[in-house]
């Protein structure tokens, strides 16, 4: 049974590293200025980074706590979530895409296009936000429906 407890801790996290992003790159910030300004480029990364960690984490915590099939990918454990109806597909999809950005960030992959990182700080983030609105859902029925 997935503990609610650590699942709120996660997605805690996850909003405090989504704060960090909006501060690093608000709506206000084009893509170029992005590109000009080495230290909000960096930050924003290293923060959609940490945020779609957080939501890695989440995911790899539920599926390993309900007993599913273990994921060979990190885009995998956000299919196992849409095939139980913890997340929808769409969401899941988008998280897949998440996933992959934040492979490149972490492992440096020929580094980071800045406009695919503009358009995850200023868009991107909707869908992590999504993907901890479903979840939370998810475990707040799962909570209402178990015995006392």
């Amino acid at each position: 049974m997935v503990r609610a407890t650590v699942i709120a801790a996660k997605l805690g996290e996850l909003r405090e590293r989504l704060a960090q992003v909006r501060a690093e790159c608000d709506s206000a910030k084009t893509a170029a200025a992005l590109s000009a300004d080495r230290r909000a480029r960096d930050l924003t990364a290293f923060y959609l980074m940490l945020a779609v960690q957080a939501c890695v984490d989440v995911a790899a915590h539920i599926v390993a706590d309900e007993g599913w099939p273990a994921a060979r990918t990190l885009s995998e454990l956000f299919v196992r979530l849409a095939e139980a109806g913890v997340i929808e597909a769409t969401t899941a999809a988008a998280m897949g895409r998440a996933a992959g950005l934040r492979n490149v960030v972490a492992h440096g992959y020929a580094g980071v296009d800045v406009d695919m990182l503009h358009a995850a700080a200023t868009g991107g983030v909707d869908d992590l936000t999504k993907f901890a609105t479903e979840v939370a859902r998810w475990v707040s029925a799962r909570a209402a429906a178990s015995p006392a």
